[in-house]
């Protein structure tokens, strides 16, 4: 007669039990009765022919031969996670981002993590809209947090200093914050903010243009072609600054109450938006709101 072959089941409680060395609490981490691990592993001390635990009331002590199939189920259970964990990377992760992150920040650090983690596509959605979370894994998104049924982690604040293109000044100085009411100022809600942080007026708005730029992104482009002045952020738009297609008058930064936000779904999480958020964190650094 053929012996029988215990199943990955009955391998897998006998390795909870192994760890726990008490049947109740393996029974408790499965989700089953104690009366099933009991027969469970019965039976697996029947198809080994060999007992596997040497008993002290509730405690259950792994014996020789015990220790012996422990250390294999272990091995097997490591493999087992591994090929669901390589299963549940395969899928694209599906990433929905705010436009100016995307292109500005994003954009250039991606390949990076791509070498890192070279067995995760990624399937990104550039948005500013608020997405279904049934549709994505995870999200970076501008606001205050607080959104329902997710676990948001704030990157760094919204910010927003004058930026302009060189050409733009030409033979002007600005000595002054007040001295850019001499130049189109490019519309945004938050030039009175900026100016009354430094407790001073903000300059009279015949002054700013009257087409509003519904990203940072699309306003750094009407900067960069000489259009006005732009509130941006001196984060975002490091490389403009260096290669001088834009510049940055003035020192002072207008710093949140907005952030930048990774967003989480509690229901979609899996190894490999475990892997982009921690590579996202560190690549920020130490986390910052505003």
């Amino acid at each position: 007669m053929v012996a029988r072959t215990p199943s990955l089941e009955t391998l897998r409680i006998f390795d909870a039990c192994a760890r726990h060395g008490n049947f109740s609490r393996a029974a408790d981490e499965l989700c089953i009765t104690p009366a099933a691990v009991s027969q469970r592993i019965r039976s697996l001390e029947t198809d080994t022919g060999k007992p596997l635990f040497a008993r002290n009331g509730p405690r259950v002590r792994l014996n020789d031969d015990g220790e012996k199939l422990f250390r294999r189920t272990r091995e097997i259970m490591a493999l087992t996670h591994a090929a669901i964990d390589e299963l549940r990377m395969a899928r694209a992760l599906r990433l929905t981002v705010a436009p100016t992150f995307a292109s500005r920040w994003l954009a250039v650090r991606l390949p990076e993590f791509e070498a890192r983690h070279p067995g995760i596509a990624i399937d990104i959605d550039v948005s500013a809209d608020v997405r279904d979370s049934a549709r994505h894994d995870l999200a970076i998104r501008s606001g205050n947090g607080g959104w329902p049924d997710t676990d948001a982690t704030a990157l760094f604040a919204v910010e927003a200093a004058p930026m302009l293109a060189p050409q733009l000044l030409q033979d002007r100085t600005l000595s002054e914050p007040t001295d850019l009411a001499s130049l189109p100022m490019l519309a945004s809600s938050d030039w009175p903010r900026w100016f009354a942080a430094q407790q001073l007026p903000a300059p009279d708005r015949r002054t700013a243009q009257r087409t509003a730029y519904p990203s940072q992104d699309l306003a750094a482009q009407a900067a960069i072609d000489g259009r006005g002045v732009a509130l941006l952020s001196p984060r975002l738009f490091a490389a403009e600054l260096a290669n001088g297609r834009l510049v940055q008058p003035f020192a002072f930064t207008l710093s949140g109450p907005d952030s930048y936000w990774l967003v989480e779904s509690r229901a979609n999480r899996s190894p490999a938006t475990r892997a982009f958020r921690d590579w996202l964190l560190e690549s920020i650094g130490p986390v910052s709101a505003g």
